[in-house]
């Protein structure tokens, strides 16, 4: 069973940058957008995969569930050395297949849209248990106030609640100091995480922080 975390956030604060100090060699990022990241030498760091059986990439973009899911079971068998799957605006899986049916008529569709992105959600458990698998989203508010994943709407929302699929669920936030996660939520933060994981309900952006201290958790240890 793989480690898979959510990060969800409004767009520009922090999640892709979340990414930056993780260790190319060991990590594979799926682009549901193809859009640049955002930090320096990128393209020195992470080259697209040329077919499935390249062994030497470590990108890969497609907005395409099957396509995805077939990625990710190449990475769970062919890649051992890959530790870190990311798979980066998660939320455009379901906003692309809904723009390339919006001519359909009837709510059938969105049922469709909304199994075939739990069926992403679905195969992280079953992927291989070293790998860490952490799916970046946009964030919107619920008729309550609250951050939750954003989706194509409430008749998708009624079909997947997708928080509830991982045990940490990590949510960005810009603060005077700078960008950060929030590690524990409130009336306002879905906010996720194993109990004493973290000291601090604010922690900084960064995906190898996060890697550190849940190795360390997952093995009883204590991180610095």
């Amino acid at each position: 069973m793989s480690n898979a975390s959510l990060i969800i956030g409004e767009s520009g604060t922090g999640k892709s940058t979340s990414i930056r100090n993780l260790n190319p060699k060991e990590t594979f990022i799926i682009n549901v957008c193809n859009k640049p990241l955002p930090f320096r030498g990128y393209k020195n760091l992470y080259k697209t995969i040329t077919g499935w059986e390249d062994k030497e990439g470590n990108y890969y973009a497609s907005n395409d569930y099957q396509k995805i899911i077939r990625c990710l079971k190449m990475i769970d068998k062919d890649r051992p050395e890959i530790l870190n799957v990311i798979i980066d605006d998660f939320q455009y899986v379901m906003c692309a297949e809904f723009m390339n049916r919006v001519t359909e008529r009837g709510f059938d569709k969105f049922s469709e849209i909304g199994q075939h992105a739990y069926m992403i959600i679905d195969i992280l458990p079953t992927l291989r248990d070293d790998l860490n698998c952490f799916v970046l989203s946009h964030s919107e508010a619920n008729e309550h106030g609250k951050m939750k994943v954003k989706t194509i709407g409430k008749l998708l929302d009624d079909k997947v609640v997708l928080e509830g699929r991982f045990t940490m669920v990590l949510q960005t936030e810009i603060s005077e100091s700078g960008y950060r996660f929030i590690t524990q939520g409130d009336k306002n933060h879905i906010a996720k995480s194993p109990m004493d994981m973290f000291e601090d309900k604010y922690i900084p952006n960064d995906l190898a922080f996060v890697i550190l201290k849940m190795n360390a958790y997952n093995h009883g240890v204590v991180a610095a």
